[in-house]
């Protein structure tokens, strides 16, 4: 299969992807009611109106929680295409996982210090 082939092959793929999503976009409209209300509109908690403002700022604690669990999500993102040519490359491929796994641990450590994973 040649490079254009696969080009063509992959912008099938795309358009066949929009005009299915768009075509159950279509139905569902056509379908289904709308109803407007008032309620509906209204930011609630569990059925009651929200005792704050809607747009409260978070506290800057969770940031600590958001920044681990991206480090950790991008350490399990890396690992499987790792694990997949890890046969291939051999010791190469081990000392480079080796070096990112210990930039992650010093970022872990970082968190540490700084109280990131502390109970509040």
């Amino acid at each position: 299969m040649t490079a254009l082939q696969q080009y063509a092959l992959l912008l099938g793929l795309i358009v066949g992807t929009l005009g299915l999503v768009l075509s159950l976009y279509g139905i569902s409209r056509s379908v289904s009611r709308t109803r407007a209300e008032k309620a509906k509109d209204v930011p609630a908690t569990s059925g009651e109106l929200s005792p704050e403002p809607v747009w409260v700022r978070y506290h800057v604690r969770y940031y600590g929680y958001a920044l681990l669990f991206l480090a950790f999500d991008m350490e399990m993102a890396f690992m499987y295409p790792w694990a997949v040519v890890y046969r291939e490359l051999g010791l190469v491929a081990l000392l480079d996982m080796g070096v990112f796994l210990a930039i992650l641990f010093l970022g872990l450590l970082y968190g540490w210090s700084q109280g990131a994973l502390r109970r509040q």
